[in-house]
């Protein structure tokens, strides 16, 4: 099933993005550095062209820091692009945020000329909260939900420093499924777009080959070869008592609990893909988005040619 979510104040953070940017130094996008990769999002990439970016991944502290620095080498070797980490422990994320910009746009920052930033993000990508703490005040509603801030803001971070805060945005279509099954299970979706169940098979497919020993500490699994993630998901139903009547495993709850312990990094320190994982999938997602446009544009020019609103082409000489 391909996860997709695009509520409708999303097309107006979309437009008031395009607007605002014309006037933006810099573009900080905040990525969460469990799925980097999944949390960029293409659609911001076309909105701002070539604008400076910082590329930002938050919550470290949850991820694992080996990946971590693969993805910041990744970002830092792209073209006017910055990219460093941050996590709720940081005492001074403004000085790091600001000095950042300032590599990015360093003819800017002045009382005279103000560096003028616009902050974007995935939604629950802890936006807000980092907002909060670079204020010092709380300036933004947060929570363990995705979607919450749904007006953009402007902040005043120091002298000569203009902060706009944008609500969290998703794109209209996910093509790569591994992406929406990732951003699910981090929180980035919506609760009513997406299986548990489903979510929670993947999440435990990649961690079975890339995080056996966290799995196996957290719930006293044994990690047999071959063992697939419906055996694990069960194990885990039966371990925690997400049993039903004549023994049967409550798979809802197991995954609900697996889900949890994910997003709340008591599994350990996680990271869902590297770069070159990532590249994988966005070049397999591309080839499958091509071929299904294909497929669309001939059932449409059929349907044109019913209607006869287009002439049928001309026949081709078989021989």
């Amino acid at each position: 099933m391909a996860i997709q979510w695009f509520p409708g104040h999303m097309h107006l953070t979309k437009k008031a993005i395009a607007e605002r940017i014309k006037e933006i130094d810099v573009v900080i996008e905040l990525l969460d550095a469990r799925l980097p990769g999944s949390s960029a999002n293409p659609m911001l990439a076309e909105l701002t062209g070539a604008k400076p970016a910082l590329k930002v991944l938050n919550k470290q502290d949850l991820a694992d820091p080996a990946r971590t620095a693969l993805w910041l080498e990744h970002y830092n070797s792209q073209p006017g692009t910055r990219a460093i980490g941050l996590d709720a422990s940081m005492s001074t994320p403004a000085k790091a945020l600001i000095d950042a910009c300032h590599a990015l746009a360093p003819t800017r920052g002045s009382m005279v000329k103000p560096m003028r930033v616009l902050i974007c993000g995935i939604p629950n990508v802890g936006k807000s909260t980092l907002i909060n703490t670079l204020t010092g005040k709380r300036a933004t509603k947060t929570g363990d939900e995705a979607g919450i801030t749904k007006v953009e803001q402007r902040l005043v971070l120091a002298d000569g420093f203009y902060l706009w805060d944008t609500p969290g945005m998703l794109w209209p279509r996910i093509i790569v499924a591994k992406s929406g099954y990732n951003l699910a299970a981090s929180g980035a979706i919506g609760r009513n777009a997406f299986e548990e169940e489903e979510v929670a098979l993947e999440l435990l497919d990649y961690l079975i080959p890339n995080y056996p020993q966290a799995l196996a500490a957290r719930y006293k699994l044994e990690l047999t070869p071959g063992i697939t993630d419906e055996q694990v998901l069960e194990e885990i139903g039966r371990k925690r008592g997400a049993v039903l009547s004549k023994g049967r495993i409550n798979l809802q709850k197991a995954a609900e609990i697996v889900i949890y312990e994910f997003r709340a990094a008591t599994l350990g320190r996680i990271t869902l893909e590297t770069p070159e994982e990532f590249a994988q999938w966005l070049a397999a997602g591309r080839l499958l988005d091509a071929e299904r446009q294909v497929k669309k544009d001939k059932i449409e020019t059929s349907r044109l040619i019913k209607l006869k609103k287009i002439p049928r082409p001309p026949r081709t000489d078989a021989s």
